[in-house]
């Protein structure tokens, strides 16, 4: 029996309809520092699906000790989204942050502020992603700290990829992580490459590596998947849209 709220009937002599978003709705959990997550969530917005942020604070800082702190935010920001019950999917949106907590907390977490809503985290859809690509052996590009991309390929290998590379700009400031240039972050991504990758992972919703995501995939030939294309595909994939967009890579287009 779902703990979801049972919308009331219209007064009687109204006309209703689905609203503005009646294919579904998505709610994301993003730090307060975020900049760059919102821009591409609305790029890749099919019609009639809503999208819907809340905030969870965290100093200009990104270390494994700011991150794990999220935990005890996350169901207070999650009640905050769609109280009238209406929420389709409920996503932590922080690559760092989820890994550092833990998909299993992350979700249980999202759950305790919006009951019966399907949770996820933005390191499920890039694993899902991947998978879904056919990817075994990745090469990652990350704006982290050693410490925190250490943790990412435990997290990565557990979860049954082998990490032939991975290499941080050993940046703590999600306002610097912000700023890293597009043109840049295709020549780092691609020196990460290594001959036996199956495919690349760029790291970090703070990075505007959508932008450049195909170019990344044509320039290599080989999948390449980011955090923000993987967390929109697969929000939408569990609200059951199907949407398909070019330009952003085969995840997007092809699955």
């Amino acid at each position: 029996m779902s703990d979801r709220p049972v919308p009331l009937p219209a007064p009687a002599g109204i006309r209703l309809d689905g609203g503005r978003h009646p294919r579904a709705k998505i709610g994301y959990v993003l730090l307060a520092t975020e900049q760059t997550v919102q821009d591409d969530l609305y790029t890749l917005r099919p019609p009639g699906v809503g999208i819907h942020f809340a905030r969870a604070a965290i100093p200009d800082s990104i270390t494994p000790d700011t991150l794990a702190a999220q935990a005890g935010l996350l169901a207070d920001c999650a009640a905050t989204l769609l109280p009238d019950g209406s929420l389709d999917v409920i996503c932590y949106a922080c690559t760092s942050g989820s890994l550092v907590i833990g998909e299993e907390r992350v979700f249980a977490e999202l759950n305790r502020g919006a009951p019966g809503v399907r949770a996820t985290s933005l390191i499920s859809g890039v694993i899902h992603a991947l998978k879904t690509l056919g990817a075994t052996r990745i090469a990652v590009a990350t704006p982290y700290l050693d410490e925190i991309n250490r943790r990412e390929a435990e997290y990565l290998e557990s979860a049954g990829f082998e990490v032939v590379s991975i290499c941080g700009l050993n940046l703590e400031k999600d306002s610097d992580m912000v700023r890293v240039a597009p043109d840049y972050i295709v020549e780092f991504a691609l020196a990460q490459d290594r001959a036996d990758a199956d495919a690349i992972f760029v790291s970090c919703g703070a990075l505007r590596t959508l932008d450049v995501i195909g170019e990344i995939e044509t320039r290599s030939g080989k999948p390449a998947v980011c955090s923000n294309q993987a967390m929109a595909w697969g929000c939408l994939r569990l609200a059951g849209i199907e949407d398909r967009f070019a330009g952003y890579g085969r995840l997007l287009a092809e699955f």
